[in-house]
């Protein structure tokens, strides 16, 4: 996973860095509060990002302001690196936006442990955006089904939305995914095979 590591201190910055590609973690690197918004706001914009509070240009709770001030597209697991332990301080990075703290010095197990945390949410994060977008899907098509549709009343065929002449059972499948098994009723049975097929048993419910 990439992970955004912002720090202008270059021992700490290595050090988060060495311990998370230790991991198996990709990471990019800047020194300020900026360079940290900027590669955030990219398309391609790490999923984790560390950030200390700290940073020259822009501090880290003004960063996490403007990402979370944008609605559309995905949203990073942010993870605020502080020497601030204060509980006051701690509240109010959390209420920036901040989904985790991690107090300075830290320690390299905790810091593998946050991380972990927050691949997990992120994965979570993305899988629920799938599941809804495919939900979005289906009720398009189940809105589609339920509209009225132009069927000829003697081939049986549907005209689709492009204006051209399709099966029924192409239509269906195309818009839902159904999938047809053909059988024979009773009455086309009795019509078309009844020398080959026997004749249905009477029901003797009414």
């Amino acid at each position: 996973m990439r992970i955004l590591i912002a720090e202008d201190d270059l021992t700490s910055r290595t050090m988060l860095s060495v311990v998370l590609k230790k991991t198996g973690h990709e990471t990019v690197e800047t020194t300020n509060g900026l360079e940290a918004l900027e590669a955030l706001e990219k398309s391609d914009a790490p999923e984790i990002a560390i950030l200390d509070w700290m940073m020259p240009i822009m501090d880290g709770v003004e960063v996490i302001r403007r990402i979370r001030a944008k609605a559309d597209g995905p949203q990073p697991h942010i993870i605020m690196l502080t020497t601030k332990s204060d509980k006051a301080d701690i509240v109010a990075a959390l209420e920036a936006g901040a989904d985790d703290y991690l107090v300075k010095p830290f320690h390299p197990a905790e810091l593998r442990a946050r991380v972990e945390v927050g691949r997990r949410l992120t994965e979570m994060r993305s899988q629920m955006t799938e599941k809804i977008r495919d939900l979005r899907l289906a009720l398009e098509d189940i809105r589609t089904l339920q509209g009225i549709l132009p069927i000829c009343m003697h081939c049986k065929q549907i005209r689709n939305d492009k204006g051209y002449w399709e099966n029924v059972e192409a239509y269906i499948s195309r818009h839902s995914g159904t999938l047809f098994s053909h059988g024979i009723c009773p009455a086309c049975a009795k019509t078309y095979y009844p020398d080959i097929l026997p004749a249905p048993e009477c029901s003797d419910a009414p």
